[in-house]
């Protein structure tokens, strides 16, 4: 069992509109290990997601609060998505 897709793509590398999908990275938050709860020796960084669309709508997200309107963005799209690209913007010659 490989453990990378066969195109080669490693799993934290951002969606593209050939492999859509959203990716969500959210570090833990440092907890006291009195606490009882899981914790970790790392500080907690910052939260970042991306997404894309087969119809070539991309978005990336930085920060807690963007990361979660972002989620909510992806939602939304791809509820009304048909999947179709874009169609390219013309120009009739004068």
């Amino acid at each position: 069992m490989s453990r990378f897709p066969a195109d080669g793509a490693h799993p934290s590398a951002d969606p593209t509109p050939e492999r859509p999908g959203i990716r969500i990275y959210a570090p833990p938050v440092y907890r006291h290990h009195y606490d009882g709860a899981r914790w970790s020796k790392r500080h907690a960084g910052i939260p970042t997601a991306a997404y894309a669309c087969p119809c070539g709508h991309t978005d990336k997200a930085r920060g807690a609060d963007a990361v979660a309107a972002l989620v909510t963005e992806y939602a939304a799209h791809k509820h009304f998505c048909t999947g179709a690209p874009a169609l390219p913007e013309r120009r009739n010659a004068a």
